[in-house]
């Protein structure tokens, strides 16, 4: 695939054609969903994507449903000319592009709803967003019917939910966890960093900070309850202006193990505010 160039298909029956004549060849397809404003994590989704297919076919799509009254919709940034580039640059084969008519056309009225693990930590905070993300994951699979398809663990409770219904479903389709892609401070890469100013991004770096530090506690025997109080007043400390959760959670189902010592797999996970800008990070025990 030439760095400067990259097909881009914007209509469901021009996805599909392309997938069939891929198929005809014997040939296995990836996706990697996005709402644009890529950085080197996207990137890494398309890198890990290509070990596990023949084709890439990458999305973008902001989507609106998964944005809640107050958010950042309208100014949630948007290039997909330059986004077209860096995915080509990636190996990617395909950009599906939709507009919101091939998403939810005139009539849509289905919502996909997964119960248990959407409800805690950001479903808690932003209601009716995992609703969002469930329904137009599931409309994007179904459109392209990949064999695989790479979403980051940035977003490790989108993560599991989309787990949940690619099961419950009995959707064809692999589902691939990358690992998060950091900056040189550790900072989890996101497109809202771009809204932070120089002196916010200093506090944003130790974000990670705090939650390696939760994480030797765990490991070390610490409970719970003190590991997550601990987290949370370190946040406040370090200027983080609002904290939606800093919780340790169980890492397959996202159920929370009590107060006590943590007996098995975990994830500690947070989401705070710098300035305007929500950041989420977690981190495995």
């Amino acid at each position: 695939m030439s760095a400067d160039f990259l097909p881009v298909v914007r209509t469901v029956a021009e996805l599909r054609a392309q997938v069939r004549a891929w198929r005809g060849k014997g040939e296995t397809v990836a996706m990697t969903p996005t709402m644009g404003a890529l950085h080197e994590g996207h990137l890494s989704l398309v890198r890990l994507a290509r070990t596990r297919a023949r084709r890439v076919v990458a999305s973008l799509f902001v989507n609106p449903t998964q944005f809640g009254p107050g958010e950042d919709f309208e100014r949630y940034p948007r290039n997909e000319a330059g986004d077209a580039a860096l995915l080509a640059s990636a190996g990617c084969d395909l950009l599906y592009a939709p507009d919101v008519s091939q998403i939810y056309p005139a009539g849509f009225s289905t919502k996909v709803s997964v119960s248990g693990v959407s409800e805690p930590l950001d479903g808690a905070a932003r209601p009716g967003h995992f609703d969002g993300v469930a329904t137009v994951v599931t409309k994007l699979l179904n459109q392209a019917q990949p064999d695989v398809a790479v979403f980051g663990e940035k977003d490790y409770q989108q993560l599991q939910l989309i787990r949940r219904l690619v099961l419950d479903l009995d959707l064809p389709v692999e589902i691939i966890g990358a690992p998060t892609a950091r900056a040189e401070d550790g900072l989890a890469l996101s497109s809202r960093n771009a809204y932070l100013t120089p002196e916010q991004r200093i506090i944003a770096g130790r974000l990670n900070v705090v939650l390696a530090d939760a994480v030797v506690r765990l490991k070390a025997g610490d409970p719970v309850a003190k590991v997550e109080a601990t987290g949370r007043a370190a946040l406040e400390r370090q200027g983080f202006e609002r904290i939606d959760y800093f919780e340790v959670r169980n890492a397959s189902d996202l159920s929370h193990p009590g107060p006590d010592i943590l007996s098995g797999p975990g994830r500690v996970l947070a989401a705070a505010f710098v300035g305007k800008t929500r950041l989420i990070d977690n981190m495995a025990v």
